[in-house]
């Protein structure tokens, strides 16, 4: 099974009614933006890196919850776009219990954010700063979501994205330049152990 990582934040999500029609609108990514992800690395969106994913089938859900679905691309009650913003996203909410809840805690103000989770196809690191760098370039969107709390803390596919990354430099290095071996190596390990490092007082 695909493990979907999670991102979202506070860009707003509004009510539309019109015709007895009730849209929610809003965006659940905005491109260019860095994010920090806990602590970890610098995250940011590249334009473009939804635009076959939006052709897919996709969901809206509220809270990432599989169970309370509210829109769909297929059935065109979900439509999704790419602007210069990021993201947009419109569902046409249903007349069901979560729906019609979803409605008023919008209205309200109870819900603010939008959120989508997908999964990585390319991204690029840039470990030249203080702190990783992260770009995504191209996802799979599995779904965007109305939630109270956006979803930054979903970070174990991206550390491991990261080492993933670290390995296959180090590799590579390794490749073309024997002498530098060692030094590689040794480079890998001290990344290794500052991570540990970091995840130990991160839980203190």
């Amino acid at each position: 099974m695909t493990k979907i990582e999670k991102r979202g934040g506070t860009l707003g999500v509004e009510t539309r009614a019109a015709d007895e029609k009730r849209t929610l609108v809003g965006y659940a990514a905005v491109f260019d933006v860095s994010a920090d992800i806990g602590g970890w690395w610098i995250e940011r969106i590249a334009p473009g890196a939804f635009a076959e994913a939006i052709a897919g089938d996709v969901r809206a859900l509220v809270d990432h919850d599989a169970g309370r679905v509210i829109g769909r691309t297929k059935s065109g009650t979900l439509r999704l776009s790419e602007d210069s913003r990021g993201l947009a996203v419109e569902v046409d909410v249903p007349d069901t219990t979560d729906g019609n809840d979803l409605w008023t805690l919008v209205e309200r103000g109870d819900i603010s954010g939008m959120s989508f989770g997908f999964a990585v196809k390319h991204d690029e690191w840039d470990e030249t700063g203080e702190m990783p760098v992260r770009t995504i370039h191209k996802v799979e969107l599995y779904e965007v979501s109305a939630v109270a709390w956006p979803a930054y803390d979903d970070t174990e596919l991206g550390k491991r994205s990261l080492q993933e990354w670290r390995d296959a430099r180090s590799s590579s290095e390794e490749n073309t330049d024997p002498a530098a071996a060692p030094v590689s190596r040794a480079a890998n390990r001290a990344r290794l152990k500052m991570d540990l490092d970091l995840r130990v007082r991160s839980t203190r």
